[in-house]
């Protein structure tokens, strides 16, 4: 597969669409099938990996670690790894990540709502 071009019509109307459109903002973030699902899990506090995927027992190792490093890039989950043996490698949520709460409180009631759940 060939790589797209930074000049690219597709990256220019991306662009254009992140900056005039919220909706697109958020979802560039939390889009996906297992952000939202990553962040629903640590909004009850900080955890370990271990904790995470166990909690999402459907997720590979390698989505959990994918989705975890593009979250920590846009700085919406913060990784603590202190050095001891063994390695302990804490995820929190930063405070941009504690500000979508109410977005993730309002699709926990949307899918209650619409039978979901």
């Amino acid at each position: 597969m060939t790589a797209v071009k930074e000049s690219s019509t597709r990256n220019f109307n991306k662009g254009m669409a992140l900056t005039s459109c919220p909706v697109t903002f958020v979802m560039e973030k939390i889009g996906g099938y297992w952000k939202p699902i990553i962040i629903f899990h640590l909004m009850s506090g900080p955890k370990r990996y271990s904790e995470l995927k166990r909690a999402i027992p459907e997720i590979t190792e390698k989505m959990l670690i994918q989705h975890l490093k593009q979250l920590q890039n846009d700085d919406l989950v913060h990784r603590d790894a202190q050095a001891v043996i063994p390695p302990v490698v804490t995820y929190s949520l930063t405070k941009s990540g504690q500000d979508l709460f109410q977005v993730l409180d309002s699709m926990v009631d949307w899918a209650v709502k619409n039978g979901s759940v």
